[in-house]
């Protein structure tokens, strides 16, 4: 018996104060608030005694950069696997956050209409099926211990819904996946166990007058 737990880490807070929903968009680094949620994951994860064996990041830098203080933590290299990465989105660059009623101009107001190719226009059956490859692979190359991957609300919360066999349909304000917290997948061999959350940097998460976008 051989038990494999891959813990998907959301990164951290983004330096973002005109609230862009950046998407895909590089070059958004981690606010200072940010770089602290990264040392603090790597810190919870070492002091427990983790056996971490594989750093996975998405290729955006937001994800990078939580990822180095774990892999740093663990004597490790980051992988970057394009399949863990934001979803993608048609509204990416805009600041619907700051001014909402942005989404009510007809050519965007649209795209909100078909709950099954959302706003950012990637189906979730796709954002599930690349997800779910780079885990089954993380996961094999993990037999026996423990892996960390970094990725994004979005294609977290996905892959979870999907897991536990729930409609993707869902208000995004609802998603139980905040800044940096960790969903940890455990096999045994190949088949799904175990599924928990949580949120190490709880006591750091920003408050409504400060939040960024996912």
């Amino acid at each position: 018996m051989a038990y494999t737990t891959v813990h998907l880490l959301r990164h951290g807070e983004v330096y973002n104060p005109e609230r862009v929903l950046y998407g895909r968009l590089d070059g958004y680094h981690l606010s200072e608030r940010g770089r602290e949620m990264a040392a603090r994951v790597a810190s919870t994860l070492h002091e427990r005694g983790a056996d971490i064996v594989s750093v996975t990041a998405s290729p955006l830098l937001r994800a990078q950069e939580t990822a180095a203080p774990v892999a740093e933590a663990f004597g490790l290299k980051i992988a970057s696997d394009e399949r863990v990465i934001e979803a993608g989105n048609d509204f990416e660059g805009s600041a619907v956050a700051k001014n909402p009623a942005q989404l009510l101009h007809p050519a965007r107001l649209v795209k909100l209409l078909n709950p099954w190719r959302p706003s950012w226009g990637e189906p979730y059956v796709e954002v599930i099926a690349r997800m779910t490859a780079a885990v089954r692979e993380v996961r094999a190359a993990a037999e026996g211990h423990e892996a960390v991957v970094v990725s994004h609300q979005l294609p977290i919360w996905a892959m979870r819904r999907h897991l536990e066999g729930r409609s993707m349909v869902h208000d995004p304000r609802q998603r139980r996946c905040t800044l940096a917290s960790l969903t940890s997948l455990t096999f045994d061999d190949g088949t799904l166990v175990a599924l928990d959350y949580e949120e190490p940097c709880r006591d750091l998460l920003p408050d409504s007058s400060t939040a960024v976008l996912p």
